[in-house]
């Protein structure tokens, strides 16, 4: 090789390097031809605290390390921005620190952006083979940003006296360090946001974040699938199916919960088979279904039917700790609320539990006899066979052509929340807490017939679906 030769081959490698040190991987970060649409939805979220539960290869840590990125920097593409951001990164422990969320951060975060590095081990001019304590970012206004690493294993004590702008929970962290972040970006009123695989089953997360029992207007969250992303090839899909057995795959490929034993209906999907209500035509009126109780809950639901039997759950009652007066005076209630046709005569037809019609020492009338005289004229003959009543309601979850044949209003809170919590206790029965409106659900579900195969649905019908599908994404957008 001659000295010309050696110079040129030098000077080529030096272009190399230097278009590497000065790429840009934010760049192509969903903005070629393949989007991440669940990705972009999190980014557009205006929410303050908002998930994302993904499986393994799903795509959801990204979303975690663009967002800290982007709001360090001041350029974040949906929100409002400022300079002199302080937010941290929470990992489990310092290890997986280094294995991933420092290392997203390092992959998507252009070495130029950076103004400094401090590090707990390892040296600042390595950063990815050390440990990370604080990265300074230069800021669009001029200012200097800080993200901060903290790991879950250092204690609560760890995480008290910042005041912060943004924290970002790579995976599920425990709830006394979750409950000191909340407390850390209040002062700003900054974000909280999390990406995470839900391997620890139904824990405050489950609670608080997805069932949102305490109805936090600004908590939003997203499942994420490896169906979702696009630059997961079906091949690979494939070869991650092999890896895992049927046990683990509910939380590594669609991140959702699951309890020990298992979910009953593993097949509920809130993005599916969860709609915003519409005006239900009286023709498609079909029954009320109740599981009574008095010290437990009594569960009421209407249920309606359209042309190509698809079964619409429309309006709920759920209450405990009430008399059979309160309970008859809400269902009539409701039924002049929707429009529900009764007899003419004020009274309403309605299944319930037949042992409603059981009489008690406490009582010379039955609870149907109760019901009755007050307008609402139960029918206790319901076929309360338990395993053929769930293997029919997962018939209409998910018909053989991938289609759902059954949608739930989103007011319907107590019914959804049911669907999500009831699991298995062994065997084959289901776990006797909280499943009062899973039996009445079945009740009303065994006067059904089988559903339909459709290969391919009719006109009508594929356009009503795309009609279900439009108002999901509205009301997942309004998050």
């Amino acid at each position: 090789m001659t000295k010309q030769e050696i110079i040129d081959r030098l000077a080529a490698i030096e272009a190399i390097l230097n278009s590497r040190r000065h790429k840009n991987n934010l760049d192509g970060y969903n903005s070629g031809r393949k989007k991440h649409k669940k990705q972009l939805a999190f980014h557009r979220c205006k929410k303050r605290n908002r998930w994302v539960f993904g499986g393994n290869r799903s795509g959801k840590t990204e979303c975690g390390a663009v967002e800290a990125i982007w709001i360090a920097r001041g350029n974040h593409p949906y929100r409002k921005n400022k300079k002199d951001v302080f937010g941290w990164v929470v990992s489990l422990s310092q290890q997986v620190q280094r294995d991933v969320a420092q290392s997203k951060i390092l992959h998507y975060l252009p070495p130029s952006w950076i103004a400094d590095i401090t590090m707990l081990s390892g040296r600042k001019d390595s950063p990815a083979s050390g440990i990370i304590d604080q990265i300074k970012i230069k800021n669009v206004f001029g200012g200097i940003s800080t993200i901060g690493f903290k790991s879950c294993d250092q204690g609560r004590e760890k995480f008290q006296g910042s005041s912060l702008d943004f924290v970002w929970f790579d995976e599920e962290p425990p709830k006394d360090v979750y409950e000191e972040c909340v407390m850390r970006v209040m002062d700003k009123r900054g974000d909280i946001f999390g990406t995470m695989t839900p391997l620890k089953g139904m824990t405050f997360i489950y609670n608080e974040i997805f069932l949102n029992r305490k109805n936090n207007p600004e908590i939003w969250c997203e499942f994420v699938s490896w169906e979702d992303n696009p630059f997961l090839s079906k091949q690979e899909i494939k070869l991650l199916e092999t890896a895992l057995d049927q046990a683990t795959l509910d939380s590594r490929r669609y991140g959702k919960f699951s309890s020990a034993e298992g979910l009953v209906y593993p097949e509920f999907d809130p993005s599916v088979h969860v709609i915003p209500p519409f005006k239900v035509p009286e023709e498609w009126q079909a029954a009320i279904s109740i599981d009574p109780g008095l010290n437990n809950p009594l569960s009421a639901h209407w249920y309606a039917v359209d042309y190509d039997g698809n079964v619409y759950v429309v309006a709920e009652h759920f209450a405990a700790g009430k008399d059979i007066d309160y309970h008859a005076a809400c269902i009539r209630h409701i039924c002049g609320a929707i429009g529900w046709r009764g007899d003419g005569k004020g009274r309403v037809n309605a299944l319930i539990d037949s042992a409603a019609s059981q009489r008690t020492l406490a009582s010379s009338k039955s609870v149907a006899e109760l019901f009755c005289e007050k307008g609402i004229l139960v029918n206790t003959k319901v076929n309360k066979d338990v395993f053929a009543g769930i293997c029919r309601v997962k018939e209409y979850l998910k018909r053989g052509n991938g289609h759902p044949d059954i949608y739930v209003f989103d007011t319907c809170r107590a019914m959804i929340e049911e669907f999500l919590t009831y699991s298995w206790s062994g065997g084959d029965s289901p776990r006797k807490v909280d499943d009062h409106a899973m039996d009445e659900l079945r009740y009303f579900i065994m006067t059904r017939p089988r559903p339909p195969e459709r290969e391919q649905s009719p006109p009508i019908a594929a356009d009503k679906e795309r009609r279900i599908k439009k108002l999901s994404r509205l009301r997942r957008a309004k998050g």
